[in-house]
């Protein structure tokens, strides 16, 4: 074999760099020229043949896990599907997804979508799809992609690792065109009160609000509970464009800053349609980054009553790079600030993401959920809101004004095994199938369904049948009893939503939700829990 003479790879290096050099201008020492060494040398020296593309995308991927939790980059493929949920319609399984240690974890299912239709949920992990292992194996996020997509009408059969659930599941998703609404549901949810439930903050999500107030404003509305539960955030105009609407002229919404970024600052411009309504926000523990925007703005200018759980903690602004090629950077350029200057950035330490995606897990395993007591603020981190003077806290999260405790006895173990094996979804889908004409006859429109329908027992029976053919039952009488408290009324409000959308799967479910319960006790002038 012909080497190369170490004087001649030296020259190469040399006049391979020194034209680079003089284009940027670079120091002896600079860390840009030590990399394109190491580039130009792989390249142009290297025993076999190498993907440099590839090298290049590894690189800046392994710069940016250095930095934070957040900066991340993606292919040119990737960057259409993250933009998707925000942006329109689109093809597919009906997932939001990120990909943690080469396996695809389900971050939010798109509402009435495919996947959330036959339920899948947000955490489960895609480990096959068509019985071809898609986790573990070191495969592209593009290859995931195409054995995911597909024509509207045709399926795919995906295998589903979910956190506790011992064996594999199993769910065939028809793929459809996926509607993409910001707004979960739109109703009036007590006289003169309504209820807006945000998704995410995407393109179209103020224009949906503005209509949404519109219809409830003509159906009598005063006041309004907008729930953020769940809601993972979206882009930055779109909260603030909410805030604006409920905020005094010049009252400030957020501001963000950073290191080479000066202070922007984001003021209501006083000709918000609820000005005068009285204001209620619904968070928990999902609630992040835009959804934090627009609860911690309320709160700081004692605005209205956050009610709920501490949210997520996500306070860090990126910035998109597009590169040459379609690929894109998001950079974190900046933290985002309350208006009572607040940091809503958890703590987090620089290149150690498991640590960061194991937050919740371990905020659950300290009694966090469950308990306020439990949830401990250190006096450096006290602010003080910016009409009333009251305390809040920073360092991680929205501390709700009510602190609503997680219910972790109001579902049996029953219940989570005939959920988490597809048993109540697959019997309520036989059941739309067989008597959806005979519903909609019946029940001419959802007011109508909601006062009289009343879940029969033979479908009842039907998923208790099925759990037994999977050897999931109760242990005694007892169980079964408590289970079907809860499992009637989601069994109608699945109905509902298929014969009708998520407003009224919404209107119905709501009426067990204790966080929502919490707010309507607070509008309705009852004792509010602390």
């Amino acid at each position: 074999m012909k080497r190369h003479p170490l004087h001649l790879i030296i020259i190469i290096l040399i006049s391979l760099t020194s034209q680079a050099q003089y284009r940027l201008n670079m120091a002896e020492d600079s860390p840009i020229r030590k990399m394109m060494i190491a580039q130009m040398a792989i390249e142009n020296l290297y025993v076999d043949t190498v993907d440099t593309k590839k090298l290049a995308e590894d690189g800046i991927r392994a710069m940016l896990e250095k930095l934070d939790p957040h900066s991340t980059y993606a292919t040119p493929k990737e960057v259409k599907a993250m933009n998707e949920p925000l942006q329109g319609n689109f093809d597919g399984i009906g997932v939001q997804f990120n990909m943690y240690q080469d396996t695809l974890v389900i971050i939010q299912t798109i509402a009435n979508g495919p996947s959330e239709k036959v339920g899948i949920l947000a955490g489960d992990r895609i480990v096959t799809v068509n019985d071809t292992a898609i986790a573990g194996v070191k495969m592209s996020r593009e290859e995931i992609m195409k054995r995911l997509r597909g024509p509207k009408g045709t399926k795919v059969i995906l295998g589903i690792d979910r956190a506790g659930i011992k064996d594999r599941l199993s769910f065939t998703v028809t793929r459809d065109k996926i509607p993409v609404k910001s707004l979960d549901a739109i109703y009036m949810i007590r006289p003169k009160i309504g209820y807006i439930r945000i998704g995410n903050f995407g393109a179209t999500t103020h224009e949906e609000f503005l209509a949404g107030i519109r219809q409830l404003k003509k159906e009598g509305m005063k006041d309004l509970i907008i729930d953020l539960q769940d809601n993972g955030g979206g882009y930055l105009q779109a909260a603030v464009n909410i805030a604006n609407e409920l905020l005094p002229k010049d009252d400030l919404i957020v501001y963000t800053e950073g290191r080479a970024q000066q202070r922007q600052e984001f003021r209501a411009n006083g000709k918000g349609s609820l000005l005068d309504s009285r204001i209620v926000v619904l968070v928990n523990e999902f609630s992040a980054s835009a959804s934090e925007i627009v609860s911690g703005a309320i709160q700081d200018q004692d605005r209205g009553t956050v009610i709920g759980r501490r949210t997520y903690g996500k306070g860090l602004v990126q910035r998109p790079i597009d590169l040459p090629d379609g690929s894109l950077i998001r950079l974190t350029v900046a933290h985002y600030f309350t208006p009572s200057g607040r940091c809503i950035q958890k703590p987090f330490t620089k290149g150690d993401a498991k640590s960061y995606a194991q937050d919740l897990d371990n905020r659950y395993k300290h009694g966090e959920f469950t308990s306020a007591d439990s949830i401990h603020f250190a006096d450096s981190l006290k602010y003080y809101t910016l009409r009333n003077h009251r305390t809040v806290y920073g360092g991680g999260g929205i501390m709700p004004d009510f602190f609503v405790p997680l219910d972790t006895t109001a579902y049996t173990n029953y219940h989570r095994q005939l959920s988490a094996k597809s048993v109540i979804i697959n019997a309520n889908l036989k059941y739309i199938d067989h008597n959806r004409k005979q519903l909609k006859k019946l029940y001419r429109n959802f007011d109508a369904f909601n006062l009289n329908y009343e879940v029969p027992q033979e479908f009842i029976d039907d998923i208790i049948a099925e759990g037994k053919k999977i050897d999931v039952k109760p242990k005694d009488e007892e169980e079964l009893q408590r289970t079907l408290l809860h499992l009637r009324p989601q069994l109608k409000a699945l109905v509902a939503r298929d014969l009708w959308d998520m407003s009224e799967y919404f209107h119905i479910w709501n009426e067990k939700s204790d966080i929502v319960r919490c707010a309507l006790d607070f509008l309705e002038g009852k004792n509010a829990r602390q």
